[in-house]
């Protein structure tokens, strides 16, 4: 638990706006001029402090260089037409932080910290957040062992920090995947459900193998038959066979998206077929070869909805239906955008208003 609230405010002496292209913004290059850190020791969370964004220094022994007991949370901050800033769920990140500690074996950064912190440091760099279609303020709260100890155990110390900065679309087309039937990402019994570091580091060796064949990311299977979908590269990922919107059902090898459990929602609402259960890689692969297949998309809060264009499988590139003619997909990319910028209603409580 936290002894107080009470964050210590250290303003940066000038302003890297100026500096900033906001017409051309990268995604995860930019940063704003604060971070928000915060030690635990003895037990809990102490010394919460928003100070200027700076390099960190860490012993050499550093537990989480050499063991990686480290977590992460991304969601976003978009401006209103009246100009408030609007965060979408961020209750359900930081609820996700807390399984993601309690399978790393780290300590829980409670909810009320957890928001304070990203209220607080959006509060004083809220000039950050663009306001041009297509953008947002990304938002990256992390976890991290801080132990200088070499000895492969739970830290007794970590940091929360939360940094955040300006970006662009995460994927500026539709993209080409291929199903990977030999690499795995996650396995039952592992870390997957866990938004960890390594992870993404299991995925990188694969993912460049199929960039250097031509394609932007990979679909994972699962990691004992590779008979059966789970992610898209680091989304999730939906289909629409036969009217009816299929998602793998989470697992502890698949990532509780947040998006996913939105869009879930909104498809429910709006009366469709929705289907979470196993999907196999020969029942899409049948669905795209007799037509009945007409979507397939990713999902995550990076993009929100990544169309799926070509979907290669042993060799053969299968081209999907064009864009323009997903009609759930694009509904669930609208609607979802309109709610985040409060351009329409907000019948689930899913947006936070900074400030209030």
């Amino acid at each position: 638990m936290t002894e107080t609230l009470d964050i210590q405010i250290t303003e940066a002496q000038t302003s890297r706006l100026p500096e900033i292209d906001f017409d051309n913004l990268a995604f995860g290059k930019t940063f704003s001029d604060h971070m928000f850190v915060a030690d635990y020791k003895n037990g809990q969370w102490t010394d919460l402090r928003i100070t200027p964004y700076q390099n960190l220094s860490v012993s050499p022994a550093n537990a989480t260089l050499h063991y990686a007991q480290s977590i992460f949370e991304g969601l976003k901050a978009h401006k209103a037409d009246n100009g408030d800033i609007l965060i979408f769920r961020p209750e359900a990140n930081a609820k996700r932080l807390i399984k993601s500690a309690e399978r790393m074996c780290m300590p829980a950064v409670p909810e009320e910290l957890f928001m304070e912190a990203i209220e607080s440091l959006i509060a004083i760099d809220k000039n950050w957040v663009p306001n041009k279609p297509g953008t947002s303020l990304y938002i990256r709260p992390f976890q991290f062992a801080d132990d200088p100890f070499i000895g492969v155990r739970p830290s007794e110390t970590y940091k929360f920090m939360v940094i955040t900065g300006p970006v662009g679309g995460y994927y500026s087309e539709p993209v080409k995947v291929k199903i990977e039937n030999h690499f795995t990402r996650a396995v039952r019994g592992g870390v997957g459900a866990a938004k960890t570091a390594g992870n993404y580091a299991a995925s990188l060796f694969p993912a460049r193998q199929a960039q250097a064949q031509g394609y932007h990311q990979l679909v994972w299977t699962d990691g004992q038959t590779h008979e059966f979908i789970e992610e898209s590269g680091t989304m999730n990922i939906m289909f629409v066979i036969n009217d009816t919107l299929i998602t793998p059902p989470t697992s502890d090898s698949i990532l509780p998206g947040i998006t996913r459990e939105s869009a879930l929602v909104l498809a429910k609402e709006w009366g469709l077929k929705v289907e979470e259960r196993p999907i196999k890689v020969d029942e899409v692969i049948e669905a795209i070869e007799n037509g009945s297949l007409t979507e397939a998309f990713g999902i995550g809060t990076a993009a929100t909805i990544s169309h799926i264009a070509v979907i290669g499988y042993e060799g053969t590139d299968y081209e999907l239906p064009a864009i323009e003619s997903r009609t759930i997909s694009n509904r669930l990319l609208d609607s979802l955008t309109k709610i985040k910028l409060g351009q329409e209603e907000d019948r689930f409580g899913w947006i936070h208003k900074v400030g209030q």
